[in-house]
């Protein structure tokens, strides 16, 4: 086994967050040497942890319609690296579920991203994701984040998350489809075509 195997390993048999997990520790990423664009949202959510396959429900559908890409192509390790702020489901809070948790990327990003020098852009998908990698850079608000998607680029994305329960976001937001969501097409499109 090469060192990226094993690496790919210990984070999938990380037992970290252990005490803290109702359905256990399952981590769920996906990652390859020759990545291109890193998607980093928040966490799983029980299907996703029940499949062990990532974005793998309604929340992964949008994504992927805001990529304008196929399951094949986003399931591609080779194109998209997928890493969450949390690996493995968090549990469930009262308006949902739980933030990530916050020990997980501290521990697993900057190693697993050592692994992938090609990527060429960082898709930050809601609040927690921007934090951590935006620091001060970022907006008062999500929504001014993302607005401002343009001073992050060519190295950060910011997006709001593709969650069904973000519809009303949607409709009092307009220019996301309008003006943000065909720039990141086109992006991804360049990336994904050279």
């Amino acid at each position: 086994m090469n060192h990226f195997n094993r690496q790919v390993e210990e984070v999938k048999n990380c037992r970290l967050c252990e005490h803290h997990l109702p359905l256990g520790p399952r981590p769920v990423f996906s990652i390859h040497p020759k990545s291109k664009i890193l998607i980093v949202g928040q966490a799983p959510g029980t299907k996703v942890h029940a499949t062990g396959i990532p974005w793998n429900d309604p929340s992964g559908d949008e994504l992927r319609r805001w990529l304008d890409v196929d399951r094949e192509t986003f399931y591609d390790a080779s194109i998209f690296g997928i890493m969450p702020m949390g690996f493995c489901y968090p549990g469930r809070g009262k308006g949902g579920d739980l933030p990530p948790r916050p020990k997980c990327a501290p521990q697993w990003h900057d190693l697993l991203k050592n692994w992938m020098p090609e990527i060429e852009l960082v898709l930050l998908i809601g609040a927690y994701a921007q934090n951590y990698y935006l620091g001060k850079r970022k907006k008062k608000s999500l929504r001014d984040t993302v607005k401002s998607y343009e001073e992050y680029l060519p190295e950060f994305f910011p997006l709001v998350h593709p969650s069904p329960r973000n519809r009303r976001w949607m409709k009092t937001n307009p220019w996301f489809e309008e003006e943000v969501v065909p720039v990141l097409k086109l992006k991804v499109s360049e990336i994904i075509g050279k």
